[in-house]
């Protein structure tokens, strides 16, 4: 055949479909960051909005401090907490698929005949495949909490990495409506000030939380309303509280007369 009808040779690897397919990798970082810049961004500036109804900037500072300290520590030991949990109940789980595999080995390769037909493939075409499987006593084990428990394998050593960024995460956003305090005495002015930081921050926060996770614009704005409202409904709240207990008359009681009649 001449030359010039051959057909062209193409030297370009065709890509396959896991080169293609593109998956997010950082979704644990995401989630730490999320859930501590959330909680940050709502609850201590919910606590400010609702002491700065007392006329007290140095009140606002001091309890809005407090909160900030302690909710990151609580937050970072509780991610950390958790991470521990979780391996602590894998581990318990293994060791009692383990001491089932090793002694009713019957029992457990039916399971495993169960588990596939769920997903449709027949017994006669999962035979061989089973037998195989059930060779390795650890690869056994491993398909059992795969498909059967559905746990996966937590990665405790990123328990700290956890904690550290989940505490620093609502550190961060929680001191951003604190701030005005610090440079304006007038809590009302400060009030207002903050609450402008906070929109602007929520909105921003919530639009690329789901932007960055879902890929849509459209996401994102439903995730920017979505948190802008969450911190609204918070702070609102605290502040209607604090100010009706501060303006109630639990001052007038007459704590003499309860006490003599105790």
């Amino acid at each position: 055949m001449p030359s010039s009808l051959a057909e062209p040779v193409s030297e370009t690897p065709i890509p396959t479909h896991a080169a293609s397919e593109r998956h997010f990798d950082y979704g644990a970082v995401i989630r730490d960051i999320t859930i501590g810049f959330a909680d940050g961004m709502t609850v201590p500036f919910a606590l400010t909005a609702g002491l700065s109804s007392l006329g007290s900037s140095k009140i606002v500072i001091v309890g809005g401090l407090a909160e900030l300290f302690s909710g990151a520590i609580s937050m970072g030991l509780g991610a950390y907490l958790a991470a521990i949990t979780d391996r602590d109940h894998y581990k318990s789980e293994e060791a009692r698929e383990r001491e089932e595999v090793l002694t009713k080995p019957v029992a457990e390769k039916e399971e495993c005949y169960e588990i596939l037909d769920s997903y449709g493939i027949s017994r006669e075409a999962s035979k061989s495949a089973i037998e195989c499987l059930t060779q390795d006593t650890e690869q056994w084990i491993r398909f059992m909490m795969d498909f059967e428990l559905k746990l996966e394998k937590p990665d405790v050593s990123r328990a700290w990495i956890s904690a550290a960024t989940m505490g620093m995460s609502y550190f961060i956003g929680g001191l951003l409506p604190l701030t005005p305090y610090f440079a304006i005495k007038n809590t009302t002015h400060a009030l207002f000030i903050s609450i402008s930081i906070t929109v602007v921050v929520c909105l921003t926060f919530g639009f690329f939380k789901y932007y960055a996770i879902l890929k849509t614009k459209r996401a994102g704005f439903y995730g920017a309303l979505q948190t802008l409202l969450a911190g609204a409904l918070a702070a609102g709240a605290s502040y209607g509280i604090v100010y009706e207990v501060d303006h109630s008359n639990i001052d007038s009681l007459n704590y003499g007369n309860v006490s003599g009649d105790l």
